[in-house]
């Protein structure tokens, strides 16, 4: 059995952080319709430029602000998508975060 959700963007790649304007996206962000994370919103996801490679990890991110830890989707998103995602997490949010990277099996000649 296979179920989607959509995924509604809300924040789109360029758009500012609506409570830390210093804060730019640099992939879509969104999330999953239809889902309930921990703070009660749907799944957030992070959406990148790589059509078709589909879910490429996650980051278990901690906010001591909000005291809330959530799981942010990573979504055909490049290695340089994930560490600018990265640096937005740590550095400009300051919600630091773990990332998990799916396991991708590649053929060897």
């Amino acid at each position: 059995m296979t179920v989607t959700s959509r995924l509604v963007v809300d924040r789109p790649a360029g758009s500012r952080h609506p409570r830390t304007p210093q804060a730019v996206y640099p992939v879509d962000y969104g999330y999953l319709e239809g889902t309930v994370a921990a703070d009660g919103d749907g799944v957030d996801v992070f959406r990148g430029s790589a059509v078709g490679a589909g879910v490429v990890g996650f980051f278990v991110t901690v906010d001591p602000g909000k005291r809330d830890v959530e799981v942010k989707v990573l979504i055909d998103c490049t290695a340089d998508e994930i560490d600018r995602v990265r640096r937005l997490l740590d550095d400009v949010l300051g919600i630091g975060g773990l990332l998990v990277r799916r396991y991708v099996e590649t053929a060897t000649a």
